[in-house]
């Protein structure tokens, strides 16, 4: 099958997956963004996706696509590293169009994988897990907001989050628009343009997510929204 065994198809399945991801960490982000508001209306949304069938299924679609679009990184990354031979060993300079995260997405692919099985430790390990093994938690398995005060109250936790969003934005923003670039939707005019929509959009999304653990970590959260407004 072309989509496995061609280069061009591999690619396809990363662009295709990786699309998929964004698309659910913007759900994500939304989800996290209520915690500023309410710590109710959080808990709500963390009891509604706790260890239902529909959201057991679909933790199992997204490890799906996470684990493919993970094993197929490597195995273009040990392609292209193959094809170049003992070319990389050779000293270069590093073209002056070629992004930086463009030559290093390995590096960051590795840190964003890092760090999401930290994230997975720190709170999939303590909701939803400890709710289909009846394992015994501190806090409620739905207790999402009480779970992301007592993580984002520790200042390594948070340094290691800052960390890995400044990876992940690396990460997307070349993958965006290559992703674009892969299923044949840039064309002359649309290249640039996808590249200013995928750094905008990224840019968005991560700042979104640091704002919550930040206002966590401050002590602002829930009543963000008032803070700033009294101020």
């Amino acid at each position: 099958m072309w989509l496995i065994n061609s280069s061009i198809g591999r690619k396809v399945v990363m662009s295709v997956t990786g699309i998929a991801l964004i698309l659910f960490m913007t759900f994500h982000c939304c989800m996290n963004v209520a915690a500023l508001f309410s710590g109710e209306a959080y808990n709500t949304i963390c009891e509604l996706l706790g260890a239902n069938w529909y959201a057991v299924a679909a933790t199992l679609g997204l490890a799906a696509l996470a684990v493919c679009h993970i094993v197929y990184a490597f195995i273009l990354t040990a392609q292209n590293r193959r094809a170049r031979g003992s070319e990389r060993y050779a000293v270069t300079d590093r073209p002056a169009k070629v992004e930086w995260a463009s030559q290093n997405m390995l590096v960051l692919g590795i840190i964003v994988v890092l760090g999401l099985l930290l994230h997975l430790f720190n709170f999939w390990y303590n909701m939803m897990f400890a709710e289909l093994v009846g394992m015994e938690t501190v806090l409620s398995p739905s207790d999402g907001f009480g779970l992301m005060k007592e993580t984002f109250g520790n200042p390594v936790f948070v340094v290691l989050y800052v960390i890995w969003l400044v990876a992940i934005w690396f990460h997307l923003s070349h993958g965006f628009w290559s992703a674009m670039q892969t299923l044949g939707w840039n064309g002359k005019v649309w290249f640039c343009r996808w590249k200013v929509i995928g750094i905008a959009y990224v840019t968005i999304l991560m700042v979104c997510f640091l704002v919550v653990v930040l206002a966590f970590f401050f002590g602002c959260a829930p009543s963000l929204c008032c803070c700033c407004c009294a101020a």
